[in-house]
């Protein structure tokens, strides 16, 4: 074996005997990206399978009680590993939340978009989301998921930069127009 082919055979130390992770260093771009999606449509897959197990042996008001409390944990974990990823640090205002919600998990998803965006305050918009698309094609009303919607945005906001606060602009059940599923409305305090 040559010296260029030891080095594409070689892998990482850290990812020794990890081979789900040792078979991505040959991959191309596109098929890493097309893995991140499906990744990310599997996490939902398992998100939203737990919710119905939840509501359909508790009923719906404990199957959102326990969503709420899952992505309390969940957006804070999601927010600490995006920060490091990216090498931002807590305090970073509306510029890295913004950044943030690029690289969430969602964002591989939902098509979603930031407007009326300044130092102090920004806008965020669900354009179309997974989840609520589904069950329109099904005939099925909007997922109410205000409540959780609030949890998560405001932790994971909060996480970013504990001077952000959050309001909920419209999230299902709220009506809302047919350009968005939600709206979320982020201002640094104090600042």
């Amino acid at each position: 074996m040559d010296q260029l082919e030891l080095q594409r055979y070689s892998v990482p130390s850290q990812f020794a005997g990890d081979e789900g992770v040792r078979l991505l260093h040959d991959l191309s771009k596109d098929e890493l990206i097309n893995i991140i999606v499906d990744d990310s449509k599997n996490w939902l897959a398992h998100d939203g399978l737990w919710f119905q197990a939840v509501e359909r042996r508790y009923g719906m008001e404990v199957a959102i009680d326990a969503d709420k409390e899952a992505w309390q944990y969940f957006t804070v974990i999601e927010a600490k590993r995006i920060m490091d990823r990216l090498g931002i640090l807590p305090g970073g205002g509306i510029p890295a939340l913004v950044e943030c919600l690029k690289h969430r998990l969602y964002a591989r998803l939902n098509l979603q978009d930031i407007i009326e965006q300044d130092e102090k305050r920004v806008v965020f918009r669900m354009l179309d989301c997974r989840v609520q698309s589904a069950r329109k094609r099904k005939g099925l009303d909007d997922f109410p998921c205000k409540e959780v919607g609030i949890v998560e945005y405001s932790e994971f906001a909060r996480t970013i930069d504990p001077r952000i606060s959050t309001r909920c602009i419209a999230c299902p059940p709220d009506k809302h127009p047919e350009a968005f599923w939600c709206a979320w409305e982020f201002t640094l305090e104090g600042a």
